[in-house]
């Protein structure tokens, strides 16, 4: 890669961790399968800021969502029998939640309740459901991950309109993880961690994508997961594996780069703080929270109700 000025590196701060209460050092259906069978207390995903200011996170392996308030303390929500990763509020009250497990899954905040919203499309499970982001029309996009790859390249991207159809927009990912949309929602980024790349998907008028392409290239043992955009539509992009948080420009080309003080798992984040202008990002093997100030604000993100 070829650059003209090389980014500011900047060293993200852990903000907080899992209190030990809450950690589970043991294997799971979850750690056998993504872990390499080994014992994982915790993988934080999901990070998404209510009204409050609160921070709800995901737990996969055990099936937790979790509250963390300004003042740094966590809270139990919901515990149940699925791997929730990707969280966006429905309204003021429900998380929307991708759960690798279940399907999409509604949370009530107020009584900890979980419920099927999209269990299966047309009687048939999805592969494995990652993240998820919604546009200003409530129209849904989110991925259908599993355990594809470079060898099965058959990840997917659906849209969930809000009449309650569901495109399948694309069917030929290799590893479909974060979603985030431009400032104006005419163009889908869509981290592809298996290929190493974030892909551009083009959002047409008549609700199709084409001429879909590689936006980004990383590099190292594992690729894009969680993204977001700011107000000037620079994406940021997690990268497990090398533990950085990149900010790209309209070009691709890195200007900011964030690191880990805590583990290289660095897989998703979240905009807070009154200006928006605070990045959270979770560590997840670690079970921490870092965070850092961002050059701009976050885009605000869209509900349906």
């Amino acid at each position: 890669m070829f650059l003209l000025q090389a980014p500011d590196v900047v060293e993200f701060e852990v903000w907080s961790a899992m209190p030990e209460r809450f950690r589970k050092p043991q294997r799971s259906a979850w750690s056998d399968a993504n872990r390499g069978g080994a014992p994982a207390d915790s993988f934080l995903e999901g990070p998404v800021f209510d009204d409050a200011g609160n921070l709800y996170v995901a737990d996969i392996p055990w099936g937790r969502v979790f509250r963390i308030d300004p003042a740094r303390q966590w809270t139990l929500v919901a515990e149940y029998d699925g791997e929730p990763n990707g969280m966006k509020f429905l309204d003021a009250g429900h998380l929307l939640i991708t759960d690798y497990k279940n399907g999409l899954m509604a949370l009530d905040l107020a009584r900890g309740a979980v419920r099927p919203y999209l269990e299966r499309r047309n009687s048939e499970r999805f592969k494995g459901v990652n993240d998820l982001v919604f546009d200003r029309d409530g129209n849904l996009y989110f991925t259908d991950q599993g355990q594809s790859g470079l060898h099965d390249p058959s990840g997917r991207l659906y849209r969930l309109r809000r009449n309650g159809q569901l495109d399948l927009l694309l069917a030929n990912v290799p590893s479909p993880n974060g979603v985030a949309l431009s400032p104006d929602e005419k163009v889908l980024y869509l981290a592809v961690t298996r290929g190493n790349c974030v892909w551009r998907v083009p959002l047409l008028l008549d609700g199709s994508v084409s001429k879909v392409s590689q936006f980004f290239t990383s590099y190292g043992p594992s690729g894009p997961d969680g993204l977001a955009v700011d107000v000037e539509g620079n994406l940021l992009v997690c990268n497990p594996g090398l533990g950085y948080v990149w900010r790209l420009d309209h070009r691709a080309e890195p200007t900011t780069v964030w690191r880990s003080p805590a583990g290289m798992s660095t897989t998703n984040l979240a905009f807070g703080g009154p200006d928006r202008r605070t990045l959270y990002c979770t560590e997840s093997v670690s079970g921490s929270i870092l965070t850092a100030r961002a050059p701009r604000a976050g885009l605000a993100l869209a509900r349906p109700a």
